[in-house]
């Protein structure tokens, strides 16, 4: 692999997930639209998401041949737990426990991911790796909200919230495995895909597989609205960073990609303060600058590695 190709890499991994983490904007107005009903709205993300793919995964399903059985199981694990499962944790965690508690908690996620790859794949971390890291996961920590005032407390939307980040990073990891060994079109294509089956399944056992639970009376009485939002969704904070986020996986290690996923959080942060007007105090601006320093000092110590 070239060196500019290694260096790039990790920071278009964290392009997508800055992408990502504009979702908020979206997703806000979103959750009230649809009330209680988060898996349906999970499910309609997936469903344009899928339109989205398809011109994308059917001209390349003969590369499916090629594919070995084990890259094809870590992409369905991508799927179901990155794509949906997680999405419905995260939920969950919310519905169960302080916000504020659970994305402190969902910072964890890099050193799950980078564990992760380190056992399972074998990735060699450079001596100056450590500190770093430690660095990244503690400012995004406090970038989200850990501060002055912060109290912790044990409880359901804590544990559910340390299973999503544990589903996110070994996501990541399983990003890296396939994408190693499939297109990226393909490799995105059918994460979707696999993604929706899921939510199917998931919405079908919450009882909410029918016209009207799939449509409530709060979205069909604001039916312009909520397409645009499920659009802008499914497109600005979906399809387009899966796109970024994949082809900086297939040129990053899973034990990097994890900390340039934190650019997430930063860009919700963002989000949070420029289209809600919450009001963030000199220790975030703070933490958001020591952040991207930290996570472009996890991509030099690890450059001089051997990439995998």
């Amino acid at each position: 692999m070239h060196e500019k190709e290694a260096r790039i890499g990790p920071w278009l991994v964290g392009l997508g997930a800055a992408l990502w983490g504009t979702e908020t904007a979206w997703r806000v107005p979103l959750t009230r639209l649809f009330g209680e009903r988060d898996d349906v709205l999970v499910w309609w993300e997936h469903v344009l998401l899928v339109v989205l793919a398809v011109p994308f995964i059917v001209p390349r399903l003969g590369e499916l041949k090629k594919i070995s059985r084990t890259t094809l199981a870590w992409l369905l694990f991508s799927g179901i737990a990155g794509s949906a499962l997680g999405a419905e944790l995260f939920t969950a965690a919310l519905h169960n426990g302080n916000a504020t508690v659970v994305n402190v908690v969902l910072n964890v996620q890099p050193l799950l991911s980078t564990t992760a790859a380190v056992l399972l794949l074998g990735d060699r971390l450079s001596p100056k790796f450590p500190p770093w890291a430690v660095l990244a996961v503690a400012s995004g920590m406090v970038l989200i909200g850990l501060g002055p005032g912060f109290t912790f407390q044990l409880d359901t939307g804590v544990v559910l919230a340390l299973v999503t980040a544990l589903c996110w990073g070994m996501s990541t990891v399983a990003g890296r495995v396939v994408m190693v060994d499939m297109s990226l079109p393909l490799a995105a294509g059918l994460r979707v895909v696999i993604g929706l089956c899921a939510m199917t399944v998931s919405v079908a056992a919450h009882g909410h597989l029918s016209a009207g639970e799939l449509w409530p009376d709060t979205a069909r009485a604001a039916t312009g609205e909520t397409f645009g939002y499920l659009v802008a969704l499914a497109t600005l904070s979906g399809w387009i960073p899966l796109l970024f986020y994949f082809r900086g996986l297939s040129l990053t290690r899973a034990s990097t990609a994890g900390y340039f996923e934190m650019m997430q959080t930063l860009a919700a942060v963002a989000i949070t303060w420029g289209f809600f007007h919450a009001a963030l105090a000199w220790w975030q601006v703070v933490a958001a600058l020591v952040l991207i320093f930290a996570v472009a000092m996890v991509q030099r110590a690890q450059e001089a590695t051997t990439l995998k």
